[in-house]
């Protein structure tokens, strides 16, 4: 039997739904829901409800979820531990209970479809491909099995979900995309698929970045920098993918203060860095932290830092020299490698 059968065979058994998306979905994670749950209505599920925790703040994902109309309700523990007897539990895009999603420990999990390289995934239902360049991809070869065509809605969710997670094609993508996306395309809305790729960039997304930029320690081909306090976490990754494209610059890792917390991304194409690897051997004894070896995040209370300063500004400049001495450990490079942002817009 096939992944996509056994998916739609435990579908047909329930007639109730909950799709988590992890914390501060992205539009892969968002796309993967969507697509879920127009499989579960096919197979005939007639409840069904997608639930996040944390923010939806990336320009693009507020446009994807806006000019989609995704439906999507804040993730409430007690929607999880009252479920109808034979609900199902699904995860898209992550996979385990408590890491980088709100569901409490010991939650049954029924589905879980991701390509995030994790372990020990427990579920009856289980489809994890590290191969793949994104969820996406998965769900769109489960829609091109099945007895059912995508709406449009679901076919440009999950074609702008894929050209994003795989930065057009260019970062971790395989023949599947290639293939998923040459399916998805005759069903897509093309214009809205251009008004999703081009929203409008806050002024504070721009002035985080602009902070990446100053802010930027160089050594060898490795680029650390970090923004201070912003309240736009998604400039982050942004950052990364800009800088990353810095002549001499082969990964990229910026970090910043988003509320309570210290979120980084990072991006590498340097085929000796794996750098989910990095983050998690850098952040795991202080927070979460891991991904693909091009493509990888994390989040560190910022609790463990509230001991040294009240004062935001002292807070900021610990967190950087912390931060950044872990980032350059974790990647065994030492100071007498290091550049200014000087030396490296001279060359």
């Amino acid at each position: 039997m096939s992944r996509a059968q056994a998916l739609w065979d435990r579908l047909a058994e329930s007639d109730d739904l909950t799709i988590i998306c992890h914390n501060n979905p992205d539009p892969d994670c968002l796309a993967s829901a969507v697509a879920l749950g127009q499989i579960a209505a096919s197979a005939g599920i007639d409840e069904r409800r997608i639930l996040y925790s944390g923010e939806i703040s990336h320009q693009q994902n507020r446009a994807f979820v806006n000019l989609l109309d995704v439906e999507l309700k804040p993730f409430d523990p007690e929607l999880v531990r009252n479920r109808p007897e034979g609900s199902l539990l699904a995860f898209v895009d992550h996979a385990i209970v408590g890491v980088n999603n709100r569901v409490p420990e010991g939650t049954p999990v029924d589905i879980v479809v991701d390509h995030h390289p994790v372990e020990d995934i427990v579920a009856d239902i289980v489809d994890h491909r590290e191969g793949v360049g994104a969820t996406a991809t998965i769900l769109a070869e489960y829609v091109r099995e099945l007895p059912m065509d995508p709406s449009s809605r679901v076919a440009t969710a999950l074609l702008f979900a894929i050209r994003r997670e795989t930065l057009g094609f260019l970062r971790g993508a395989t023949r599947a995309e290639y293939e998923a996306a040459a399916y998805l395309h005759d069903y897509a809305d093309i214009d809205l698929l251009q008004k999703l790729s081009s929203p409008a960039v806050s002024g504070a997304t721009i002035d985080a970045i602009g902070d990446a930029i100053e802010n930027r320690v160089v050594r060898g081909s490795v680029l650390v920098s970090h923004v201070g306090r912003t309240s736009e976490r998604d400039a982050l990754p942004q950052a990364a993918d800009y800088l990353a494209t810095l002549e001499g610059i082969q990964t990229a890792i910026v970090f910043g203060i988003v509320e309570d917390s210290i979120q980084l991304s990072g991006r590498s194409t340097d085929a000796r860095v794996h750098i989910g690897e990095v983050l998690h051997e850098a952040f795991e004894d202080v927070g979460s932290a891991g991904g693909h070896r091009e493509m990888a995040g994390g989040e560190i209370p910022l609790g463990i830092f509230s001991d040294y300063t009240t004062d935001d500004t002292q807070l900021v400049d610990i967190v950087e020299q912390v931060i950044t001495n872990r980032l350059f450990v974790a990647l065994n490079l030492t100071e007498r490698e290091t550049k200014s942002k000087d030396e490296t817009t001279e060359e």
